[in-house]
């Protein structure tokens, strides 16, 4: 039997209206026996309907959902809607304080560890509640990343690829229907692969998605109004929020990663010299960026190269690389149908 979730809230699911509160995660440390890691969540509901799940700040430092999330938040009606919507807008909640990536308080990645655990680390313990509690409430989930720190990415909406045919379809509306500028089906194999959120919901067979809408740890304009349009899009075609003002979708190109075998790794320290931008089109051999020493100025910089054709989807955004760092991933167009 699973164990039950040790995170508790004041939060009524199933109360119409528009609830504002906590998700409490036990954290005992040295000066506080009893501490609750306080993470807020927003309750909106109105009758029986689908419901959305809608997190960003699963990675603390980045900041287009976080903020988009607030906005939608704080603009949606409960007698607008037909359903609920779920709203967590910094779910890491340590992180998205300490502007990091991972979490101070456990060094957790929360995008590593799902489905988590229910007597883990704080972070194990905030996965295992959105695994247990919330998916199966939800009928759509998304979940909202930017390059945080250190990667500049294309503006870009992924989901899993699966073998089911329906279930296929509908992770193909969901994305045309968010609209990104780009839209990757992917394994999941440069990344976090099934330990992360919206792999996590995919298996469970939730229609869902996740985003890269940034870089730099700072907020893009364009990324915030594809995250603040695209989350729209899908709560109207939902049936949640039928009436919500949104853009119509504009197109979008839909790819495939190529993942870890055809990305560029530094081989060595190094500062690097990008010869490439995001959302470029580039050819196997063309020459991707200069890597220079920092310890010998006259040394001739270290070439590195595309190994196949594709779409940059992201680059490293800091100049300074350590041996091992990923530097360059691309994604190849594919049919539509």
């Amino acid at each position: 039997m699973a164990e039950p979730s040790r995170i508790w809230t004041h939060i009524d699911f199933n109360l119409d209206g528009k609830q504002a509160g906590n998700l409490h995660v036990p954290h005992s440390v040295d000066l506080s026996a009893y501490a609750m890691i306080q993470i807020p969540i927003i309750c909106i509901r109105n009758g029986e309907g689908p419901t959305a799940l809608l997190t960003a700040g699963n990675h603390g430092d980045e900041y287009e959902g976080q903020i988009a999330l607030r906005k939608l938040a704080q603009a949606l009606r409960p007698e607008a809607l037909r359903g609920r919507v779920i709203i967590i807008p910094s779910l890491n909640y340590p992180a998205a304080a300490a502007g990091r990536r991972v979490s101070p308080v456990d060094e957790g990645n929360l995008n590593r560890v799902f489905p988590g655990r229910a007597n883990g680390n704080v972070t194990e313990m905030i996965a295992h509640y959105v695994d247990s509690v919330l998916f199966p409430m939800a009928d759509v989930v998304i979940d909202v990343h930017s390059g945080g720190r250190s990667l500049d990415y294309a503006h870009t909406a992924l989901a899993q690829r699966v073998t089911d045919a329906a279930q296929g379809a509908a992770l193909r509306t969901l994305l045309t229907t968010f609209g990104a500028p780009h839209s990757v089906l992917t394994t999941g194999s440069g990344g976090g692969g099934a330990t992360t959120l919206y792999a996590a919901a995919t298996r469970r067979g939730i229609p869902a998605l996740t985003t890269e809408l940034g870089s730099g740890a700072t907020l893009d304009p364009a990324g915030l109004e594809i995250a603040e349009q695209g989350v729209r899009r899908v709560l109207r075609h939902y049936g949640i929020a039928p009436d919500l003002a949104c853009e119509p979708a504009p197109p979008t190109q839909l790819l495939t990663s190529l993942g870890p075998r055809h990305a560029i790794y530094a081989p060595c320290a190094g500062m690097m010299e990008p010869l490439a931008k995001v959302g470029e089109h580039v050819r196997a051999g063309q020459a991707a960026l200069r890597l220079y020493s920092i310890d010998d100025p006259l040394a001739e910089p270290l070439s590195l190269h595309f190994s196949a054709d594709g779409i940059v989807s992201c680059r490293r955004f800091p100049t300074l690389c350590a041996r091992g760092d990923g530097l360059f991933h691309l994604a190849a167009p594919i049919d539509a149908d």
